[in-house]
């Protein structure tokens, strides 16, 4: 019987994975992961994400190992390996699951697809999340999801039959080896399985609690939030999975736990927006890189400021609760979506960046990097998608209704820690005695801001407002809303449809 390969990518899993339970009902399986180089010299990939998928990949292997079967990790790219593997063990049939991601891995797909038709080889791609290849409408998509999300979740049969090849490497290469020089984040979650199913458990059973009303503040934000983010963006864990078991968590409480129960249906609500966002890069692959509304072209790229860009990725922007944003993602690659939705917004209208340079450096800095959310998100908090809210976050009262006490500034900026209260938000407006008593010589130890906050919001705003008003900016709007706006259940039925701008705070958790 002639073998089959599975082919993980980002679904480092055994439990409900479809490509692997297809092929191992028609014989004999290679478990194959391929380190691409080209992918990882991107400019959105990173130290802590190789690390992390390497985790991932030991977890996958001991779990394979169970039931009988290796995890063939080889370093190239794809089609030179399916080649070489070819040559050396005849396979005809591949099995993987769909991936949504940049535009380097879409045209290694179509590599892929291309290398199968000549050599005979027969691809089948299962779907990964709620998100439908070709899809011909928006309309009957929340259907879909559903009927996704629902469906039995796949086991894995006890024993594998499975081949391995003489030249498996023992894992992945060191980050070194590909080209990836910044340093990891210390504090980063670590990757795999066992972890994953850990992280959802605590969160289902204990941290869900405080999930409504604790999301927004950096201070309770990293114990409330799910943190499942990276375990799915990486597969660890299947979208079916958790919403099946945060379904059946939800069954277990009691009426009186009312509090509880809407913040794990809004749990719920939020995943289903991860695959409405993943379902626009399916669509429409170029808002990767280019403005998702034409008519915003050139409104940024030609005032790029290199050194607005360096004082935002530096933490040096003066404004603090902006640098202790930057500082915790340095160290822990993680930021609940409110403060990374600042950040962008800093980023887009006082400092008048571009999204694509800060989206490649938020890249990197996120663990759970998920190309279709990032990318739509960067656009949305830009203005450039032309069908959402304009979303200008204030950091000095951001930081006032989030982090009144300055716990989590004082925590991320040492320096600024013997601040009093009244001038920690602004240390900008010391009095030369106040700073001399903390220490803090503005200017020196802590340095000022690099724009004027109002003044430069004001002017990024009327900008942008201006372009939004032209007549041919306003006539492309109706065809973006057709092409992405989401739809409800009831808007269905109707044939209305709505921007994402309503759920704007519920497309990360």
């Amino acid at each position: 019987m002639a073998l089959k390969v599975v082919w993980f990518k980002r679904d480092l899993r055994m439990h409900d994975h479809a490509a692997l339970s297809a092929a191992a009902k028609q014989g004999p399986v290679l478990c194959l992961y391929v380190v691409e180089p080209v992918v990882w010299r991107q400019s959105d990939a990173a130290t802590q994400h190789l690390r992390f998928v390497r985790e991932s990949l030991r977890d996958l292997d001991r779990s394979l190992s169970d039931r009988g079967a290796r995890l063939t990790v080889v370093t190239g790219e794809v089609t030179d390996v399916l080649e070489r593997l070819m040559l050396a063990q005849p396979f005809d049939q591949l099995h993987s699951h769909e991936e949504t991601g940049n535009g380097v891995t879409y045209s290694r797909d179509q590599a892929v697809r291309r290398w199968c038709r000549e050599r005979g080889v027969v691809w089948t791609e299962w779907s990964q999340f709620g998100v439908v290849r070709r899809l011909p409408s928006r309309d009957g998509w929340a259907q879909h999801w559903e009927a996704h999300v629902q469906a039995p979740q796949l086991f894995a049969p006890e024993r594998l039959r499975s081949e391995s090849l003489p030249w498996v490497e023992p894992e992945a290469p060191h980050p070194e080896a590909l080209g990836l020089t910044e340093g990891d984040h210390p504090q980063r979650q670590r990757g795999g399985r066992t972890h994953a199913t850990r992280v959802l458990h605590e969160f289902l059973n204990e941290r869900s609690l405080s999930y409504r009303g604790g999301i927004s503040s950096p201070l309770s934000a990293p114990t409330a939030c799910s943190r499942l983010s990276p375990y799915l963006a990486y597969g660890c864990l299947s979208l079916r999975e958790v919403v099946q078991a945060t379904h059946a968590r939800l069954a277990t409480l009691p009426p009186v736990a009312r509090h509880h129960r809407l913040g794990l249906e809004a749990f719920v609500s939020r995943l289903a927006w991860h695959c409405h966002f993943i379902q626009k890069l399916e669509d429409e692959p170029e808002l990767e890189w280019r403005n998702l509304h034409r008519g915003y072209d050139g409104l940024r790229e030609d005032h790029f400021n290199p050194a607005h860009f360096a004082v935002l990725t530096e933490g040096r922007t003066g404004w603090p609760l902006v640098d202790a944003c930057v500082a915790m993602l340095r160290e822990t690659g993680w930021l609940n979506f409110r403060m990374r939705a600042m950040l962008v917004s800093v980023a887009s209208y006082p400092l008048w960046l571009h999204w694509r340079p800060v989206g490649e450096w938020l890249a990197r800095q996120f663990l759970d990097y998920e190309p279709g959310i990032h990318w739509s998100q960067l656009q949305m908090q830009s203005g450039t998608t032309g069908i959402n809210t304009t979303r200008v976050y204030n950091p000095i009262k951001q930081a006032r209704d989030h982090d009144p006490q300055g716990h989590f500034v004082r925590r991320w900026l040492p320096v600024l820690r013997r601040v009093p209260d009244t001038w920690l938000f602004e240390p900008w407006r010391m009095p030369e005695s106040v700073q001399a008593r903390c220490g803090v010589r503005v200017g020196v130890d802590w340095p000022l801001p690099v724009v004027d906050l109002e003044r430069a919001t004001r002017e990024a705003k009327t900008r942008l407002h201006q372009r939004r008003a032209l007549p041919e900016v306003k006539a492309g709007e109706a065809d973006i809303v057709r092409r992405h706006g989401s739809r409800s259940r009831a808007a269905e039925q109707t044939g209305r449809t709505r921007s994402a701008a309503e759920a704007a705070q519920q497309s990360l958790f």
